[in-house]
Parts: structure tokens; C-alpha cells; sequence
């Protein structure tokens, strides 16, 4: 497992970009309304680490939930696999549970992605390679 991308789960989507951006960090995809997950996504990198910033777009929102309680923050780590059912398995078998199904994922060029959590480390997302 290679790890892609840290997702960053934020409020205003714009004001948080400029942030980032001002921090130091350079915009490497055009943003994408998700229409799935009801979340918009937008990907920034700096010294080689990869940040998704996520933000909902309506209360439908997978993430709307977590958004009202925590606030802006990493939430989760994403790791490319080879095989999907593979981690998939493996990491079942190790104590991780799948949050719902694999799922095409617009911000990815529709591969696959799915969501694990586990007690002691919290939320992966698990990303199917080119």
C-alpha cells in the first residue's frame, strides 16, 4: 500500500483553499462535485504530500455529520492498492471494518475507492490503482 493522498474535511470550501494556498501549497487537479458522496473535492500538494480537501455540498453529505462535530480537520489517510478485494480482505482480517461498498469515485477518474475503520487508527480509504 502506497499511501496517495491525506483527505482534509472542510466547511468553506474556497475560503479553505486559499489557505492552503497560502501556506504554500499549488492546486494539481480541477475541483470535483461529487455527486455520490454530495461533497466537493479539490487536491493541493506541497513538498511532495497530497491533500484532499473535501467539503459537503449539502446535508445528504457522507461527511455532513462529522463536518457539525468536529470541524475542519485530517480525516482520513487514502492508500493506492493493487488488488481492492485484496486489501480489502486483509484488512478485515486485522480488525478494520468497511464502511459500505466500493464505490466509483469521480475525483479519481471513476476507480474504485472504499472506507475502513478501525478502533485504534481510525478512517483509511483504500484507492484501486490505474
Amino acid at each position: 500500500m502506497k499511501v496517495n493522498h491525506i483527505g482534509y474535511l472542510v466547511k468553506h470550501f474556497e475560503k479553505s483553499k486559499k489557505s492552503f494556498l497560502n501556506l504554500g501549497y499549488k492546486v494539481i487537479s480541477e475541483d470535483t462535485h461529487d455527486q455520490i458522496r454530495h461533497v466537493d473535492i479539490c487536491f493541493l500538494e506541497k513538498d511532495h504530500y497530497v491533500i484532499e480537501l473535501v467539503s459537503p455540498y449539502d446535508k445528504e453529505s457522507v461527511v455532513a455529520g462529522m463536518l457539525k462535530k468536529y470541524k475542519n480537520m485530517p480525516y482520513h489517510i487514502c492508500y493506492e492498492v493493487d488488488d481492492l478485494d485484496q486489501a480489502i480482505e486483509e484488512l478485515e482480517s486485522v480488525g478494520y471494518a468497511a464502511i459500505g461498498e466500493p464505490e466509483c469515485a469521480p475525483a479519481f477518474d471513476n476507480r474504485k475507492v472504499i472506507f475502513l475503520m478501525n478502533a485504534n487508527s481510525g478512517m483509511i480509504e483504500l484507492l484501486e490503482s490505474n
